[in-house]
């Protein structure tokens, strides 16, 4: 591994004394190709297995998944503690956390997977303290808390995010709208659908030639940048994060105020349980969930335990299958009262788009 770390190093050595210019756009763009390889070898566990090593692999439980990231002794533990009433050893020394631990958070009906992960410390991404193994789990996650000591500078904040971009992990951005398909034959065919700034078919070519592709369809539809392209290629992920900043109950109200300015912030007593309404709400948001509500015939609806779904999965045959993958075999049509029904009920067929607290009886043939 150290000699992956010493590539690394060398090619971020000789990316730092590259002057940025239209003439070594070319160089650059094969660097950080080689670069994301190299990270993505030092990610891979030896073996070519996928686990997280001893004391991270946990099987995932609940709607959605969150993953606690942040320095030694930010209050991860207590916050979740709090959460979920787990108990993740507590002390006011750095590391206690060794080992990834899972919780439920139950909320709006939705059973939520919390994981406390262990301490990051700077050099994560280069193989130093358990960062590995912390950010293979942490790319598993559906939201990711990155736990802030308000404190501590906000220099913290930049850190750990350096650490997960150099694993792949993308933080509240979009995935670059490029299409992108190898084949068999035919050779590169780059063609684009708005101007291109910042790369030509050279640079794609070379990019693409660090991977050993020689034949693929690459459709832009942005202004895309040599790191787009790579993201694309790496499959990396993007994942939605709160900024938790803890232990407001040690300043002032103007440090608080400055503190919201912070794109995606929430501030919060861990200890004191300050601030835990918007916290929740939050999550919600960015998790990005709806609650749908059951109701037997001739019976009112059940609104104590809603089936939850995700946005992007809401369909009636996605509510099916979130009760019984053998529903759907049995549907005949079903009655939905709500938002997303032109009248109420609406007899409505599987492809039907339910809206968050939409109530639906199934009929069966």
């Amino acid at each position: 591994m150290s000699s992956i770390v010493d590539k690394i190093k060398e090619i971020e050595a000789e990316m730092a004394r590259t002057q940025k210019n239209k003439a070594t756009s070319y160089h650059l763009g094969t660097l950080k190709a080689k670069l994301a390889k190299l990270r993505k070898e030092l990610m891979t566990p030896q073996g070519g297995s996928g686990g997280g090593g001893v004391g991270f692999d946990v099987a995932k439980t609940g709607v959605a998944r969150i993953g606690f990231v942040g320095f030694p002794s930010v209050g991860k533990s207590t916050l979740m503690s709090k959460l979920t009433g787990t108990f993740s050893a507590v002390a006011a020394y750095e590391f206690t956390t060794l080992t990834t631990v899972p919780g439920v958070l139950q909320y709006k009906g939705a059973k939520i997977q919390i994981l406390d992960l262990p301490g990051i410390v700077e050099g994560a991404k280069d193989g130093r303290g358990r960062g590995r193994q912390v950010i293979a789990v942490a790319r598993t996650c559906s939201l990711i808390f990155l736990v802030l000591d308000v404190l501590k500078p906000l220099t913290h904040k930049k850190i750990i995010e350096t650490e997960l971009e150099g694993f792949g992990i993308r933080l509240n951005k979009q995935p670059p709208n490029i299409y992108f398909k190898k084949k068999d034959k035919g050779g590169i065919n780059m063609t684009n659908t708005v101007p291109l700034t910042n790369l030509d078919l050279d640079q794609v070519k070379a990019v693409l030639s660090e991977y050993r592709i020689h034949n693929a369809d690459v459709n832009f539809k942005c202004d895309a940048t040599v790191d787009d392209l790579i993201d694309v290629i790496e499959g990396r992920i993007y994942i939605p994060a709160i900024y938790v900043l803890n232990k407001i109950d040690q300043i002032s109200i103007e440090e608080l105020d400055l503190i919201y300015k912070i794109p995606h912030a929430v501030p919060i007593s861990a200890h004191h349980e300050w601030n835990f309404d918007e916290l929740l709400d939050k999550t919600w948001e960015y998790l990005d969930l709806i609650r749908i509500y059951t109701k037997p015939k001739g019976q009112l609806p059940d609104y104590s335990a809603p089936v939850v779904l995700r946005q992007n999965q809401r369909t009636v045959e996605d509510f099916c299958n979130s009760i019984h993958k053998g529903i759907v075999k049995q549907f005949k049509y079903a009655l939905v009262w709500g938002s997303s029904a032109k009248h109420q009920p609406q007899k409505v067929g599987l492809t039907h788009v339910l809206n968050d607290e939409d109530v639906v009886q199934l009929v069966k043939q």
